[in-house]
C-alpha cells in the first residue's frame, strides 16, 4: 500500500491548523478526564441522591456502554458530518449532557445524562488521533500523537486527585459543571480553526440500520456481560446469555459488513497487517492501561483505607514520569522502528506491572514509586509507535474508520482487563485465605511476617489457635488473602502485556520519520 506523506488539508496556516488540534484535545482530555473523576466519588453522589447500593455502578457503566458504542461510528459520523462539525456538535452535546447530569435530582435522570454524555465524548476520542494523519505532515505527526497520547493518558491519571479535590472541596455537582467552559472553548476555538468542509448527507440514505443495531446490541452485550460475570460468575445464565446475544449480534454485523458496500464500520482495515498489529497492540495496552488505573485505588482504597484526594496524589507519580518520558518519546518515534519501540515499550511497561505484584497489606507511596514510574516511562512508547503501525500508511478517506476501530480495541481491552482482574480477586481471595490460615497454624514465619501478626498469636502454647483467637485475626488474614488475589492479577496483566510482544514481527516495516 503506497505510504501517505501529506495531510489532506496541508493549505491552512500551521498556527490555525495547530489551534484547532489543541481545541480537539481539550474536548477529548475531558471525556477521559470525567470517566474518572466521578468514579472516585460514585459514594458522595449515591448518598446526595439516595441510590440504591446495587444500582450506583450504573451510574459508570451507563457512560461506558454508550461511549463503547459511539466510538466505532466515528468514520460514519466524519464522512456524514466532517470532522469539524462532528467535533462541534459532540463537544457541545458533552456541555449540555454534563450540565444536565449536574442538576439531576434523581437516579434515573442521571443515567439518563450520562448516557448522553458517553455517546457524546466516544467521538472525541478517534477524532483527535484521526486529526494526527489528516491535518499534519509527516513530520509533524509524532508530536502531535505525542500530545494526544499524554493528554489520554495523563487524563486517568489525574482524574482521581481531581475528583477527590472538587467533591471534598465543594461538591459532587462540580465533577460535572467542570466540563462546561473548557467544552464551550473548545467548541468555538474548533469551529473557528478547524477546515470547513462539504458533509455527505448520502450517508444516512445509505446508512445499514441492521449493522448499526447489531454492532450496538454485540457492544452492550459484552460490556454488560463483563459487567456481571466477576461476581456471578461466568457461566450463571444471565452471562451466558448476554455473551450469547453478543456472539449472534457480532456475527450477523461482521457478515454483512464484509459483504456491503459502505458499510457502517469498515472492518476491512484489519486485512492491513499493520493496522491490525497496532489494534492488537491497543487491546493489550487497553488491558494494562486501564487495570493498573483500576488495580491502585482498589488497593489504596480497601486495604490502606485512602480516600480519593490520598489515592490521586499517589497515583500521580504515573502521570509526572510519563508528561517527562514524552519529549523523548517523540525523538525517538521519528528515527526508530515503531516495531522496536513497540517491543520496549510494552517489554519495559509489563516489568513495570509486575513490580507491583509483590505487594504486602503495609504497602504505601514508597513501595508504589517505583513500579510506577517505570510504568510512566513506557507508556508513551506503548502508545505512540502502535498508533502510527495502525494509521500512519492508511489513506485519508480510511483513517477516520480505522481510528474508530483502533481507539474501540483499547477500550475492549480495558473492559476486559478489568472484567479478568475483579474474576481473579474474587475468586482467589478465598481460597488464598484458607491457605494463609493453613501456613500460619502450621507455624510459618513468613505467612505470619505478610499478615502482619507475631507468629506466637496464632499458635500459642498449644500449637493451634482457639476460636477467639482466629476471630479477631480473620479480618488482618483475609486483607492479606486480597493483597494475594490482588497481586496474582497484576502478575497476569502483566504476562499478558508482555505477550504482545509476539505479534511485532508480523509487522511490514514503515518508514522511518526522519
Amino acid at each position: 500500500m503506497p505510504q501517505r506523506l501529506e495531510p489532506s488539508h496541508p493549505q491552512a496556516h500551521p498556527a490555525v491548523v495547530w489551534l484547532g488540534f489543541m481545541a480537539m484535545c481539550i474536548g477529548m482530555f475531558m471525556a477521559i478526564l470525567d470517566v474518572q473523576v466521578v468514579a472516585t466519588s460514585l459514594p458522595t453522589i449515591q448518598a446526595a441522591l439516595g441510590i440504591d447500593p446495587d444500582q450506583m455502578s450504573w451510574i459508570q457503566t451507563a457512560y461506558l456502554i454508550a461511549e463503547v458504542v459511539a466510538i466505532p461510528l466515528t468514520g460514519f459520523l466524519t464522512r456524514l458530518l466532517t470532522m469539524r462539525w462532528l467535533f462541534v456538535a459532540s463537544i457541545g452535546l458533552f456541555v449540555i449532557a454534563s450540565a444536565g447530569c449536574a442538576i439531576s435530582g434523581s437516579f434515573g435522570e442521571l443515567v439518563t445524562w450520562r448516557i448522553i454524555q458517553g455517546f457524546s465524548g466516544g467521538t472525541l476520542i478517534p477524532s483527535v488521533f484521526s486529526a494526527v494523519f489528516l491535518l499534519f505532515a509527516i513530520e509533524r505527526q509524532a508530536l502531535a500523537t505525542t500530545i494526544a497520547g499524554a493528554l489520554a493518558v495523563f487524563a486517568p491519571t489525574v482524574g482521581p486527585i481531581v475528583g477527590g479535590f472538587l467533591t471534598a472541596t465543594y461538591s459532587w455537582h462540580w465533577l460535572f459543571l467542570i466540563n462546561i467552559i473548557p467544552g464551550i472553548v473548545s467548541a468555538l476555538l474548533a469551529w473557528r480553526s478547524l477546515q470547513k468542509e462539504a458533509g455527505d448527507v448520502s450517508e444516512l440514505r445509505r446508512l445499514d440500520a441492521l449493522s448499526l443495531l447489531m454492532m450496538a446490541t454485540a457492544l452492550i452485550g459484552l460490556e454488560l456481560s463483563l459487567k456481571e460475570a466477576p461476581t456471578g460468575g461466568w457461566t450463571s445464565p444471565y452471562v451466558l446469555l448476554l455473551l450469547a446475544l453478543c456472539l449472534g449480534s457480532a456475527s450477523v454485523f461482521i457478515w454483512r459488513s464484509l459483504h456491503r458496500n459502505g458499510p457502517v464500520v469498515d472492518l476491512r482495515n484489519f486485512g492491513d497487517r499493520n493496522f491490525l498489529t497496532g489494534s492488537l497492540l491497543s487491546f493489550v495496552l487497553g488491558m494494562g492501561l486501564f487495570g493498573s488505573v483500576y488495580l491502585m485505588p482498589v488497593f489504596l482504597a480497601f486495604i490502606r483505607g485512602h480516600d480519593a484526594l490520598e489515592i490521586g496524589t499517589t497515583m500521580l507519580v504515573t502521570g509526572i514520569a510519563q508528561l517527562i518520558t514524552a519529549p523523548i518519546a517523540v525523538a525517538l518515534e521519528k528515527r526508530t522502528d515503531p516495531r522496536l519501540l513497540s517491543a520496549l515499550g510494552f517489554a519495559v511497561f509489563a516489568v513495570g506491572l509486575a513490580m507491583s505484584a509483590f505487594q504486602d497489606p503495609r504497602s504505601d507511596y514508597d513501595a508504589m514509586f517505583w513500579p510506577q514510574v517505570i510504568r510512566g516511562v513506557a507508556i508513551m512508547f506503548c502508545l505512540l509507535p502502535p498508533t502510527r503501525l495502525a494509521l500512519g500508511s492508511l489513506a485519508p478517506e480510511r483513517i477516520p474508520d480505522a481510528s474508530g476501530l483502533f481507539n474501540l480495541m483499547r477500550n475492549l481491552g480495558g473492559a476486559i482487563g478489568i472484567a479478568l482482574i475483579d474474576t481473579i480477586i474474587y475468586m482467589r481471595s478465598g481460597p488464598l485465605g484458607q491457605k494463609l490460615w493453613d501456613r500460619l497454624q502450621a507455624g510459618d514465619a513468613d505467612a505470619a511476617s505478610f499478615v502482619g501478626v507475631p507468629l506466637a498469636a496464632v499458635t500459642g502454647d498449644t500449637g493451634s489457635a482457639d476460636a477467639a483467637t482466629m476471630m479477631m485475626l480473620d479480618p488482618l488474614v483475609q486483607m492479606a488473602a486480597a493483597v494475594q488475589a490482588i497481586n496474582e492479577a497484576w502478575m497476569t496483566v502483566a504476562a499478558l502485556t508482555g505477550c504482545a510482544i509476539i505479534c511485532l514481527p508480523f509487522a511490514r516495516r514503515t518508514p522511518i520519520l526522519e
